[in-house]
């Protein structure tokens, strides 16, 4: 029997989530509010501009020198062009194609990263200056949505527990809470419309601390060792490779160090099918469909998805002694 294998550009968006949860989903999102709010600070520069990595180059700009990551995995590699033109970025639209389409209103240089919280070392940071030159390394992760669908990605990065120990968080700091761009004459899927907004913004993320200084934790600046387009993340974003994709927060200007558990923009959004921890797990469903399996894309057939996305060998004791079903 022949089975013809289509290119991933050919797949649509209908496909990977069954047709009727697909709209049913649309409609849902559409009856969310909007509620916006920006933070300002007085910046703190660090650093000397000559000490920058090169990630200030342009998108599509190279990145050298990348040393090769001992975490990654040696699965086939999505393509570039499906990478950056299949895309969950509600900030440009709910598409998989809205993002490559209308990210080029962001702007992602110059960029400051806001910190504060329980830390010593609060303020707002250049994104330059928190790169160190030649720290920079690519990391072949799987990424799986919720949807049911997966890639794998070559991104370029840093570890995110580098970061963090430059911020020197206090005994008090359990979590850290993270923030995208709110700015909607960049964004706009950010703008108020008939339909209502699809989240309320800016989009927000958190992780404990000690899953934020995992090892295989990144906040990654490319992809293909390539500065990352704005339709990833741009210029900056969060890599958890053993947690659904939307816990990758995209374009962060915030970090904040805190005591409880932040408040995220799925959980907000539907705390019945979105929790906070989100790890990949083959045995919780989402309410409206199946975790169990999942369509790389660019593949025709589905494949098991695997406990923590395959990194459970990593990562499984983070979670000793946890219910991950009461957990999701």
């Amino acid at each position: 029997m022949l089975i013809k294998v289509r290119k991933p550009s050919e797949v649509r968006s209908s496909e990977i989530t069954d047709e009727k949860l697909f709209w049913d989903r649309r409609r849902f999102l559409r009856g969310a509010a909007l509620a916006a709010a920006a933070a300002s600070a007085t910046p703190l520069l660090l650093g000397s501009a000559a000490a920058r990595a090169d990630a200030s180059a342009p998108t599509g700009g190279k990145l050298e020198p990348l040393a090769k990551s001992p975490y990654s995995t040696s699965e086939k590699l999505n393509a570039y062009k499906d990478i950056t033109t299949y895309n969950n970025f509600y900030e440009f639209g709910t598409d998989k194609g809205d993002p490559a389409s209308h990210a080029g209103s962001l702007k992602a240089r110059p960029w400051t990263i806001k910190v504060s919280g329980e830390c010593e070392k609060p303020g707002v940071y250049d994104l330059d200056d928190l790169i160190k030159p030649n720290a920079l390394e690519e990391r072949i992760y799987r990424l799986r949505c919720v949807e049911a669908w997966s890639m794998v990605i070559p991104w370029v990065g840093f570890p995110l527990k580098e970061v963090v120990k430059r911020f020197g968080p206090t005994s008090k700091a359990k979590y850290i809470a993270f923030e995208t761009l709110l700015d909607a004459a960049q964004m706009p899927g950010q703008r108020p419309s008939l339909f209502g907004s699809v989240l309320e913004w800016p989009y927000r993320e958190g992780l404990r601390l000690d899953e934020a200084t995992h090892p295989l934790t990144i906040l990654s600046v490319g992809l293909y060792g390539k500065v990352l387009p704005n339709q990833n993340g741009a210029p900056i974003r969060l890599v958890v490779p053993w947690k659904y994709g939307f816990k990758s927060i995209k374009s962060i200007v915030a970090m904040r160090f805190i005591e409880q558990p932040p408040p995220t923009s799925w959980n907000m959004q539907a705390p019945q099918e979105y929790g906070f921890y989100s790890n990949v797990n083959p045995n919780v469903d989402h309410p409206r469909w199946s975790q169990k399996r999942e369509r790389r894309l660019g593949e025709f057939l589905k494949r098991p998805t695997l406990m923590f996305n395959g990194y459970g060998d990593e990562v499984a004791k983070l979670y000793s002694g946890m219910d991950l079903t009461k957990n999701y």
